[in-house]
């Protein structure tokens, strides 16, 4: 009779322990040491800038600091598959982009799946492209710019940062929506790009907002509208594409945070949370703008929904403009 009674005693000693266990571990607050934001862009770029305050903000209410790790590489597939490949427990996350989208399409293979390996945890910011043209051009409004395209279909040209960058991609979206025929002139780099517009060597472009208001201020180009569904607290005075000739257009570049897929959902929603309450904040809402975005905070079901619907919209309009990675 000693034998079996020791048996039992000896599983449920087990099953206590192991339940003992797993309640210590669900109470462990989180986090209990450094988090890694991995920045798949190289210092000083928009991303590092956004992911650098992001993190010196939200490590405050979690109590941990924040160590930005920079992996740039591969038009970020480098850090994406750094964390595709790290362990779901909270303490890897990363500052993504719309890049996550384009790349999707852009590339016939990627080491990672672009929905099912990632867990969204919320968008932080949205940067609108800004249309502007060069003011020698006797177009004021977007309406004119299409008058102007169909008028001699292909002889409106516009420069981009390179074939599938948002700028080239903007700029394809804007022709397939209005129905018109521009010409894309890819550059490595919009800087360039920039100089031949301003010289009359182009005609419009679709630029990031950083680099076009400048010379929107100064005269030197003729901002039209912006790309984004809302106007821009970085530009109000401009009306939106949508609103000024091409209903349902939105383009532009965006920033969120993402984690391993498998993160605990209480990890993902504590993570939205301090997000969430940072973004609302006066000084960081003003950081952000600086970097050229527009707060947008969203919940982990709005942003996996979004990052969905991205991917759809640019694969057909990648697939129509032709676009192709450049070999990683």
């Amino acid at each position: 009779m000693l034998k079996p009674f020791v048996c039992i005693s000896f599983a449920t000693c087990v099953h206590l322990c192991a339940v003992t266990i797993s309640a210590a571990t669900a109470a462990d607050p989180y986090p209990t040491r450094p988090i890694r934001l991995i920045s798949p862009f190289a210092p000083g770029g928009g991303n590092d800038i956004i992911s650098r305050s992001l993190g010196a903000a939200i490590s405050k209410g979690l109590g941990q600091s924040i160590v930005v790790d920079n992996r740039p590489g591969a038009n970020t597939i480098v850090a994406m598959e750094i964390l595709a490949r790290a362990t779901p427990d909270g303490y890897t996350l990363l500052t993504t982009s719309s890049s996550q989208a384009t790349n999707a399409t852009l590339y016939a293979k990627l080491p990672y799946d672009s929905i099912k390996d990632f867990a969204p945890v919320s968008l932080v910011g949205v940067s609108p492209l800004v249309v502007a043209v060069n003011p020698a051009l006797p177009v004021k409004t977007v309406g004119d710019l299409i008058a102007a395209a169909r008028a001699k279909p292909g002889s409106i040209m516009y420069p981009s940062a390179g074939t599938g960058n948002s700028t080239h991609l903007g700029g394809a979206l804007f022709a397939a929506m209005a129905d018109v025929q521009l010409t894309h002139v890819p550059y490595k780099g919009l800087g360039p790009g920039l100089l031949d517009l301003m010289a009359g060597r182009l005609q419009v472009v679709f630029s990031t907002a950083p680099s076009a208001i400048p010379h929107i201020k100064t005269g030197r180009l003729r901002g039209l509208a912006v790309t984004t569904a809302a106007r821009s607290g970085l530009v109000p005075q401009l009306p939106t594409v949508a609103e000024a000739g091409i209903p349902g257009y939105e383009a532009g570049s965006w920033y969120g945070v993402i984690a391993p897929a498998g993160t605990p959902r209480a990890v993902v929603a504590r993570l939205n949370q301090e997000i969430t309450a940072v973004l609302a904040t006066p000084d960081f809402r003003e950081q952000l703008m600086a970097a050229g975005a527009d707060p947008s905070p969203n919940t982990p079901e709005q942003f996996a929904a979004y990052l969905k619907s991205e991917i759809a919209k640019w694969a057909k309009v990648i697939k129509l403009s032709g676009a192709k990675a450049e070999s990683q």
